[in-house]
């Protein structure tokens, strides 16, 4: 009786792990969405990447599985998610909505607007220490998590230069 238990304590633990995202599913889910963006945006498709990585725990919060929310953008009148406190997040159709409004967000609101105006798109820790300054988090290690998370899986690669891009295609 003891084994069976432990058999299918086992089996229903690692059939809960096995249904969150692990760093690499949520890379290879959304890669190719975060390169579209970045190259109709300018944002680089590493800190989009890197950034929801981050701040949903590679898509398992509860507001990532609940609102398709990614980056934890508040919004008012939207979508109230009762965690500790009382806050209002926005709710997203689908996580490619998620990423569009973060890279909206990110061009066109004048507390971030200026990194486009003024940074490339292959140049990523330029990006998240300019996000950290222009007021995105509070923490003070925010920049250093995001980097870390580029440099671990080397999201830098998706920021490709558009003609080394060509020139893959081209060798295929």
């Amino acid at each position: 009786m003891k084994k069976f238990l432990l058999i299918a304590i086992l089996l229903v633990s690692s059939l809960a792990v096995s249904a969150q995202n692990t760093s690499q599913s949520y890379i290879e889910k959304f890669k190719d969405n975060a390169v579209r963006i970045m190259h109709e945006t300018g944002v680089p498709a590493s800190i989009i990447l890197a950034v929801a990585m981050h701040e949903s725990a590679n898509g398992n919060s509860n507001i990532a599985k609940k609102l398709n929310n990614q980056f934890g953008v508040k919004g008012y009148n939207t979508h109230v998610y009762y965690d500790n406190k009382r806050t209002a997040y926005k709710k997203y159709s689908s996580v490619m909505d998620s990423f569009q409004d973060f890279a909206r967000i990110m061009t066109e609101r004048k507390q971030f607007s200026h990194l486009a105006e003024s940074l490339t798109h292959y140049d990523y820790t330029g990006w998240a220490k300019g996000i950290q300054r222009s007021g995105y988090c509070s923490s003070h290690q925010w920049a250093s998590q995001v980097l870390g998370i580029i440099q671990k899986y080397q999201l830098n690669s998706l920021d490709e230069k558009p003609e080394d891009q060509s020139q893959l295609t081209n060798k295929q």
